[in-house]
C-alpha cells in the first residue's frame, strides 16, 4: 500500500526530525556541539528536513498554524543549504536548543 503524502504525512516526519533533535540536543552544551562535527551535520540534515517537508504542507494547514514561524523554518534551511561554509554554529546551537523544542510544542 502506497503512503499517501499529505499534511498527516509530513507532519509526522517533521515530529520525527523534531523529537529526534530535542533528545539529542537534550543534554549537549554549546563547547561539545561546537567540537563535533558528526552532531553538527546530523542536526543540520534534519533542520533542512523539517524544512523540506513544512514546503509540501498545504498553504491551508501552515495559514491554521501560523504560530509556527515557518518563514524562519525555510529561511534557516536556505543558509544551511546555500551557505554551509559560513553558517552562524551560535544560531544554529540556538535555534536547535531553545526554537525547535517550542516548534516541536506548537506542531499538531
Amino acid at each position: 500500500m502506497d503512503n499517501i503524502k499529505n499534511d498527516e504525512y509530513y507532519i509526522s516526519k517533521i515530529k520525527e526530525n523534531l523529537n529526534f533533535i530535542v533528545k539529542h540536543m537534550e543534554n549537549t552544551e554549546r563547547n561539545d556541539f561546537d567540537k563535533n562535527e558528526l552532531l553538527q551535520d546530523s542536526m543540520s540534515f534534519r533542520l533542512i528536513q523539517i524544512s523540506e517537508d513544512s514546503k509540501k504542507l498545504t498553504e491551508e494547514y501552515r495559514a491554521n498554524n501560523s504560530q509556527i514561524p515557518w518563514n524562519d523554518i525555510f529561511g534557516l534551511r536556505n543558509r544551511i543549504v546555500h551557505d554551509y561554509g559560513n553558517v552562524d554554529l551560535s544560531i544554529v546551537f540556538d535555534t536547535l536548543k531553545n526554537d525547535i523544542p517550542e516548534v516541536f510544542n506548537l506542531i499538531k
